[in-house]
């Protein structure tokens, strides 16, 4: 087993007032020559946005793209004509394949948003632009996918060879996590809580990219809120 450890404290970090951002791989302003991707995964975006306030109109192509709010919701529009509101619960898809403009705000003035967006690298490109989200259940104990393939059958599928998954667990308990695709990769991050892989322990915030491995196995410290994103690695 292959791993690369990533502190919440080195990640990448913006402050633009109505807007804290970490970036966990190069974004922006802010580079990194050892942090530019994962296999297949290029953003892992951490960001608070301000009540009101959030992202004006702007482009992507040839990029699937996942947002996954943590507290709060997020206004979203674009160029396909979908104009939706993605609550805490719930995940969201986006294949911008040829070219979409979208928007992205916090619609509660008194309240934070605090989200993470994700890019995966397609394994198609010039695709048709999609759209798509739903709400989930986390199961208390086990990881719950939130995106995957399209021969996945979620109705939050990509086009990548890649899966997402949400798992909370109590403290003093063990998972494992079996990856879904011979020779994909896992990038780890602990959302809450603290836990331990191998000789490894993480801390919010903290992440570990692992690959070369069929299966991880994780020790629970604390209850702990935990993402996982597997990839390929090439």
């Amino acid at each position: 087993m292959k791993t690369v450890f990533h502190s919440a404290a080195s990640r990448g970090h913006a402050d633009h007032g109505w807007l804290n951002a970490k970036h966990s791989f190069s974004f922006a302003s802010w580079y990194n020559p050892e942090r530019i991707h994962f296999g297949m995964l290029r953003v892992l975006n951490d960001d608070i946005v301000a009540g009101g306030m959030g992202f004006g109109k702007h482009p992507h192509d040839n990029m699937e793209i996942i947002t996954i709010p943590l507290s709060g919701a997020i206004q979203h529009q674009d160029s396909m004509g979908f104009s939706e509101i993605i609550e805490t619960g719930e995940v969201q898809v986006m294949s911008a394949g040829t070219g979409i403009y979208h928007s992205e705000f916090n619609p509660k003035p008194d309240q934070e948003l605090n989200l993470f967006q994700i890019w995966i690298f397609p394994n198609q490109k010039q695709v048709t632009p999609r759209y798509a989200q739903r709400k989930y259940n986390i199961k208390s104990g086990a990881f719950t996918a939130l995106v995957g393939p399209q021969e996945s059958n979620l109705a939050t599928w990509i086009h990548q060879d890649a899966w997402i998954s949400l798992g909370e667990f109590s403290a003093q308990t063990t998972s494992t996590y079996s990856v879904n695709k011979q020779k994909n990769g896992i990038y780890l991050m602990v959302i809450e809580g603290e836990i331990q892989i191998g000789e490894q322990r993480l801390q919010s915030r903290d992440a570990l990219g692992i690959s070369e491995t069929e299966q991880i196995d994780i020790q629970m410290e604390q209850n702990s809120k935990i993402l996982v994103i597997e990839v390929p690695m090439n």
